[in-house]
């Protein structure tokens, strides 16, 4: 298996925790934001939003989202 150079999940540790990135309100893109799993059985996620940490939110698809 390929090293990705991303840190293994220790809550599957069967899939890589891959960093994302979002945009701020006033358009700052903001690095590193959250972090999911890669392995979609497992859904382990971390957040920050207003400098709080939160874990395992659900996960929700933005398709469905209300415009």
């Amino acid at each position: 298996m390929e090293n990705t150079g991303f840190p293994k999940c220790l809550k599957c540790n069967q899939g890589d925790l891959l960093p994302l990135s979002d945009f701020g309100s006033q358009g700052a893109s903001i690095h590193y934001k959250a972090w999911v799993c890669s392995n979609p059985n497992c859904g382990f996620n971390l957040k920050i939003r207003n400098g709080d940490i939160y874990i395992n939110e659900p996960i929700i698809n933005g398709n469905n989202r209300q415009h």
